[in-house]
């Protein structure tokens, strides 16, 4: 006996939703780590630009819902502190 078509459906639009939220966390995960190389080179300029990017990054990421939105605040909040502790 097969899978209902609905069922089919589901796993099709499941493994596409799968793939595009891996894509946005990499994404995420790559820029934060180009911000925290900024902090740790004490680039203060560079580590602004990076702040920005991530900032904007992580809120479409939670507009997308791949992240909650608390824990994308919670993150923003530490990496902003991060970039005012290097003052």
């Amino acid at each position: 006996m097969s899978i209902k078509n609905s069922a089919e459906k589901r796993q099709r639009q499941s493994e596409v939703r799968r793939l595009k939220n891996r894509m946005v966390r990499s994404e995420v995960r790559t820029e934060i780590k180009k911000f925290l190389g900024a902090v740790e080179a004490r680039d203060k300029e560079k580590a602004g630009a990076a702040f920005l990017v991530c900032q904007k990054i992580l809120d479409s990421a939670a507009t997308k819902g791949v992240f909650h939105k608390a824990g994308v605040a919670r993150k923003k909040s530490r990496l902003h502190a991060r970039l005012n502790a290097m003052v």
